[in-house]
């Protein structure tokens, strides 16, 4: 969704800078056409062919350059864009965009542009809290400039407190969520990713190999177009998708339980998650200690989560997952119709590229409406915007 966009990233002077170049580098990826605009103080940092091999297009600096002008033009490059990101923000740039001023390339465009303006703050900590910069932020807000950070901690000056860039990471969700229609805009979307862990003893589990990044991708994209978003996840090695509410959980039990609760409010189940079928049938107080004999395991069954919502789903939107490795399309139907869902993603984790833990997947949509689509090798991002894309489709029929 965010392909064919233009974010116009501009850099003010702040040893932060450096981060800049992993916000470009980011968007980039995501495949959003980045133009860099950089103060005199910024390329004191970083310099413009740093920026310029990230984004892949000339970087503004002087408004005065002729040569920038006929390449870029200050106007046309404010009538483009359709974000613009300050990261980051100094108090002196704040301080101008609060009051009009436009003495650079970077502040005439931000009084040209129409687009919206995001700022991620950073400088030391005594500036961020001076009432002149709070006035000025404040001023901003009002006007409909979003804010994004700082962080705490420390800081180049040697301080401790606020005024650390945001992470490059959230400050390009933010970024994203810019320029992503709203179409989930209004709906609260309950995700559950990743495996469940179910203990033998203190020492030993039971689990599978669920890595999380196909539930993790839903809940982040459903975050940028518009979403009021809950992650309920399992163990997972993936950092909290920004802006998402995260609800972490060990076992079956606990999801079951954290899911319960969060249904009462959301209008959408994306049930990503691999929660474990078995548990063991009497967890031990201490480690089992290996003996010469063979020893037996007793299992008992976990309770079938998205059965027992979709149930109680209501005017609800349930979408379930089927990650099978023989007769798939058998496999998924039977799911979708014995557990009451609307729509099932079914995959053959054998399949390259389709297995647990990769950054791809190949899934087939089936739908008690008759949806049936079978997608190519796509990201996970891919998927879950296509996932999200029928969801949207659906929502006024559902009201």
């Amino acid at each position: 969704m965010a392909q064919d966009r233009t974010v116009v990233v501009g850099l003010s002077g702040g040893i932060a800078c450096y981060k800049a170049c992993d916000v470009v580098r980011l968007l980039t990826r995501e495949g959003v056409r980045v133009r860099v605009v950089m103060t005199a103080g910024a390329t004191r940092f970083v310099t413009p062919l740093t920026l310029q091999a990230l984004s892949g297009h000339a970087v503004g600096t002087d408004v005065f350059d002729l040569t920038q002008e006929s390449e870029i033009g200050h106007i046309r490059t404010a009538d483009e864009a359709d974000a613009v990101v300050i990261a980051p923000a100094t108090a002196d740039v704040l301080a101008k965009m609060a009051h009009g001023i436009a003495d650079d390339l970077l502040t005439t465009i931000l009084l040209a542009t129409r687009a919206p303006v995001l700022v991620a703050p950073a400088m030391n900590v005594h500036m961020w809290e001076h009432p002149a910069t709070q006035a000025n932020l404040q001023l901003l807000r009002k006007r409909g400039v979003e804010t994004v950070g700082p962080g705490v901690g420390s800081l180049a000056c040697g301080y401790e407190g606020a005024g650390r860039l945001a992470e490059p990471g959230e400050i390009v969700e933010r970024a994203l969520r810019l320029v992503t229609p709203a179409t989930l805009a209004g709906e609260r979307v309950l995700v559950s990713a990743g495996p469940t862990q179910e203990a033998v003893d203190p020492v030993r589990y039971l689990s599978n190999r669920s890595s999380g990044k196909m539930g993790y991708a839903v809940a982040r994209v459903a975050q940028r177009r518009g979403a009021e978003v809950t992650l309920v996840t399992g163990p997972c090695d993936l950092p909290p998708p920004p802006g998402v509410r995260t609800v972490p959980v060990t076992t079956a039990a606990d999801m079951a339980e954290a899911l319960g609760r969060e249904f009462k409010r959301a209008t959408v189940l994306v049930m990503a998650a691999a929660v474990a079928d078995y548990r063991p049938a009497r967890p031990v107080p201490r480690k089992v200690k290996k003996g010469e004999r063979s020893t037996t395991l007793a299992l008992t069954r976990t309770e079938d989560i998205v059965t027992g919502l979709a149930r109680r789903k209501g005017r609800r939107l349930v979408v379930g997952f089927a990650a099978e490795t023989h007769d798939v399309e058998r496999a998924a139907r039977g799911k979708l119709q014995a557990k009451g869902l609307d729509l099932v993603v079914a995959n053959d984790v054998t399949l390259p590229g389709a297995g647990f833990g990769t950054d791809t997947n190949v899934v087939r949509l089936l739908g008690a409406d008759g949806t049936d689509e079978s997608l190519p090798l796509l990201s996970k991002d891919e998927v879950a915007g296509r996932i999200l894309d029928w969801i949207a489709a659906r929502r006024p029929r559902r009201r």
